[in-house]
């Protein structure tokens, strides 16, 4: 079962709503450490998962025994969307490496649209523990695809999938794609546009952080 923030009430429900509400995404640098507050949140909820290990610490006043994360996860994310949101994991997951991805639509005359990995940019995976951060979670397809890809070229320990948003829809394709993989997402919206935007969602991520895309 993913896990979902939002199912207990806390300080995150706020940065939520704040990213939701029209009136404030009127504002892009809110909007953006709205997206930074709720990666630091699930950062703290994924470091709950990781292997630790026991390390002893000198005081000034003596030695203490500490467990601290046995490594530090890589943490992946896909262009343009999802930089604020990996910067709230960078801020918690201080010295971690990062992976960079470039994927986009490919429209069909149908209306239809396939997911393009264009470029990945990555440390070595192998033996790694992996987060995947993308802001929203619609058809889960950007997500399976790089992901996958990762997977065939790095033996990778330990997959997990974060988002701020997710579909029901997208949930079940990276379950049935990436059956492996940990859901980690602050909430979960049952529908989407026939555009494939969730709804009520909360716009276009990118757009909303960084301006309108030409």
């Amino acid at each position: 079962m993913p896990f979902i923030l939002n199912k207990t009430d806390s300080i995150a429900n706020l940065y939520l709503a704040d990213m939701r509400d029209v009136s404030s995404q009127q504002d892009r640098a809110r909007f953006r450490r709205s997206q930074e507050k709720l990666g630091a949140i699930l950062a703290y909820e994924i470091s709950k998962t990781l292997k630790y290990e026991n390390r002893e610490v000198q005081t000034p006043l003596g030695i203490c025994k500490v467990n601290v994360p046995a490594q530090q996860p890589v943490l992946a994310t896909i262009l343009r969307a999802g930089l604020p949101f990996h910067q709230g994991f960078m801020d918690f997951f201080e010295q971690s490496e990062s992976a960079f991805i470039t994927a986009c639509r490919k429209t069909k005359k149908s209306g239809s649209f396939t997911i393009q990995v264009d470029h990945i940019s990555t440390p070595n995976l192998d033996g790694k523990v992996l987060i995947m951060i993308d802001t929203m979670l619609a058809t889960g397809q950007s997500v399976v695809n790089v992901c996958k890809e990762l997977l065939a070229q790095y033996n990778i320990a330990e997959l997990h999938v974060a988002a701020v948003i997710a579909s029901t829809e997208g949930i079940v394709h990276v379950r049935a794609n990436l059956p492996k993989a940990k859901i980690w997402v602050c909430a979960v919206d049952e529908e989407m546009t026939s555009k494939s935007y969730i709804v009520p969602g909360l716009g276009d991520a990118g757009d909303l952080a960084f301006g309108e895309k030409v």
